[in-house]
């Protein structure tokens, strides 16, 4: 697998403000949220057996909290070192290190169900990453995306980043729910099913090779 000089990345998670990632401050951001996570929930009942889980860029742990409601044999972990303190506090008995998404501590097929939300677009190498998932991974997949480009233009009917035309501060990837998909059966496996809460797109995939 390729090297990555972390010295030359364009993203710069340290820099970002997930503080606000998947808090539910108001009535419009509860009503997302929530379909978010419903919609991850009927992905996860499509999985019959799942005995290790684990989350990738668990930011604050926020997503993590929801997911330990829905899962058991959780794990999860934060590119950011500064934020595994706070990840750690809101799940104290979760099991959360630091590790890069390039380079990931598992073992090979040693995790049957791998998370990875609204991380994708965040960085330089999103085929990369994907092929260390699927390496790590046993044989499941759920990623969700920001879904373009609806996504910037519901940030600017909210008069957000307009000088980038809607663009989230750190998106260096937008996909449509049919690039996705595209790049998910490549670099990975599968599309079992697709959920589209607004506004994201949210995808079960099963590892190529894992029958």
């Amino acid at each position: 697998m390729k090297k990555v000089d972390y010295t030359k990345l364009k993203a710069t998670p340290e820099k970002e403000n997930f503080s606000g990632k998947y808090e539910d401050t108001n009535f419009i951001s509860k009503f997302l949220v929530k379909n978010y996570f419903k919609s991850v929930e009927k992905l996860l009942n499509k999985i019959t057996t799942i005995n290790s889980a684990h989350e990738i860029g668990c930011g604050e742990g926020r997503s993590t909290m929801k997911l330990n409601k829905l899962i058991t044999n959780l794990t999860a972990s934060e590119y950011v070192e500064n934020l595994l303190p706070l990840a750690q506090k809101n799940n104290p008995n979760l099991t959360i290190f630091q590790e890069s998404i390039y380079e990931l501590n598992y073992e090979n097929n040693r995790i049957d169900l791998v998370f990875l939300l609204e991380v994708l677009e965040h960085l330089d190498y999103p085929e990369l990453a994907l092929a260390e998932l699927k390496r790590v991974s046993k044989k499941y997949l759920i990623l969700g995306v920001p879904r373009e480009p609806l996504w910037r233009f519901l940030n600017m009917c909210r008069f957000k980043y307009l000088k980038d035309f809607g663009n989230t501060p750190g998106h260096l990837n937008h996909w449509s729910k049919k690039s996705i998909i595209k790049l998910i059966e490549k670099e990975y496996g599968r599309v079992v099913a697709i959920e589209s809460p607004l506004p994201w797109t949210i995808i079960l995939a099963e590892k190529h090779g894992s029958q």
